[in-house]
């Protein structure tokens, strides 16, 4: 029985949809989203000052600049201060930062989110787009996403240098010796520790690792066990993206605020 060719459908100029509902808020408010992060997050990365605070005996450090690999006297530097070679324009930020920004920039879900948002690749589901063909992530410079992987190795080191952060945030130094406390800012790095973690574990890669390449997870039940608490926070992997997004963010501005003497940190215990 022959059949005849069915048509392709006509190429939508940009914009062009048959959809009713407010289709473009979505990749809207994505774009203003991740462009006030990168915009503040580049200015707190570039600034290189205010990013640790010891008033009242505390020892806060922005994740921005952890782990800090030079900074000034009496900060928690792991080669002391910043070699006289180096550039000013180099902040210890910025020797870091490549490590958890590339885990982010090469995520399955924010690929999704800032291709939609920027590059109007399309700017959502059935809405004509500023391209006639689909090169997809099979060339450069897109092929390049496939390290994200690697990057989640990094970002799971990130995650425990993060938490000894949240553990020296507890150890409050009074008359010289170092007392166990809790202070606001303890409670925005626990929290920073959380949200990142729950961002994390819910990679779409370590799902891939820990129970991705199995034909049968029945017969290993340490790792069955694994990979349901993985797909748990996947689940939700678009909520926890946007919420660490915002903390890390704001666990930086509440340091800084704190360093420059704008805000206090109140002791709870």
């Amino acid at each position: 029985m022959s059949q005849a060719p069915l048509p392709l459908p006509q190429q939508r100029r940009f914009g062009q949809t048959n959809r009713t509902d407010a289709w473009w808020l979505q990749p809207i408010v994505v774009f203003l989203g991740l462009g006030a992060f990168i915009v503040y997050s580049t200015w707190a990365a570039f600034v290189g000052v205010d990013y640790f605070y010891a008033g009242q005996g505390a020892h806060y450090l922005s994740p921005f600049y952890s782990p800090l690999v030079f900074g000034g006297p009496h900060e928690p530097s792991m080669f002391g201060a910043k070699p006289e070679w180096m550039p000013l324009w180099v902040s210890p930020a910025l020797l870091i930062l490549w490590a958890p920004g590339g885990f982010r920039f090469t995520c399955y879900y924010y690929r999704g989110a800032y291709y939609k948002a920027f590059w109007a690749d399309p700017s959502n589901c059935a809405v004509g787009e500023p391209r006639s063909c689909y090169r997809g992530e099979a060339s450069l410079p897109l092929i390049l996403q496939n390290i994200h992987r690697y990057f989640l190795y990094l970002a799971l080191i990130f995650i425990l240098i993060l938490s000894w952060d949240a553990w020296k945030g507890m150890w409050f130094l009074t008359d010289g010796v170092e007392e166990w406390g809790i202070g606001v800012g303890t409670l925005v790095l626990i929290g920073n520790v959380i949200f990142l973690g729950g961002y994390t574990f819910g990679c779409h890669s370590l799902r891939h690792l820990i129970g991705g390449r199995f034909d049968s997870l029945s017969k290993k039940p340490a790792r069955m066990k694994a990979y349901e608490c993985v797909t748990c926070l996947n689940k939700s992997h678009m909520r926890w993206a946007w919420i660490s997004l915002f903390w890390v963010g704001f666990t930086d501005f509440y340091i800084r605020m704190c360093a420059m003497g704008v805000w206090t940190d109140w002791r709870i215990i």
